[in-house]
């Protein structure tokens, strides 16, 4: 899918491309070990998605909006829910009962929060901030999804100067570790 454009237009496009592979992992067998593989994808995502979002677009929100404080970290509790939630799934096969219900529990977590992201937050955002803003924002969060960590690390920081340190290091490591394992490569 296309990237690009201001950070609404990036995210959203993050957020089809998870809905798709939601779609492929609901339409397959019970067991099937590819629905292990789009879900790690799916996580990975995920992963890189909600760094760009705690780096870049939370911090906006709170600057930018009269209740951004309030919104942003309800939006980080359901990332560290979601994470948590992935952190679970790391170590269950495709034929586990435990991956299922857990698939099923992200799935549910994730579709909930963007359906909130989009008919709330990001018509507000749009109307509050630049378009010069938000396109600069857009950059940011590319160039944080780069060097993201691509696995869940839920005991990690989430708010800035601090996530910023750390995830770049995390990334680093995830990205060797996935190298080596071939861990989304499937697809």
């Amino acid at each position: 899918m296309g990237h690009g454009g201001d950070i609404i237009q990036e995210l959203s496009t993050d957020h089809r491309e998870v809905e798709e592979l939601f779609g492929r992992i609901e339409a397959m067998p019970v067991g099937d070990a590819r629905r292990k593989e789009f879900a790690d994808q799916a996580v990975m995502e995920l992963v890189r998605h909600s760094v760009a979002e705690e780096q870049y677009l939370y911090p906006a929100v709170r600057e930018i909006l009269p209740d951004g404080g309030e919104i942003a970290d309800r939006e980080i509790e359901e990332h560290s829910a979601a994470e948590r939630t992935m952190k679970a799934m790391e170590g269950c096969g495709a034929d586990d009962p435990e991956f299922d219900r857990l698939v099923a529990e992200l799935t549910t977590e994730i579709r909930s929060h963007i359906a909130d992201e989009e008919r709330n937050l990001f018509p507000r955002l749009r109307r509050a901030a630049t378009q010069e803003r938000l396109d600069k924002l857009g950059d940011k969060a590319r160039t944080a999804k780069k060097t993201a960590p691509t696995r869940p690390h839920p005991s990690a920081p989430d708010t800035p100067p601090a996530n910023k340190v750390m995830d770049a290091g995390a990334g680093m490591v995830d990205r060797l570790r996935d190298a080596l394992t071939g861990r989304g490569k499937g697809h």
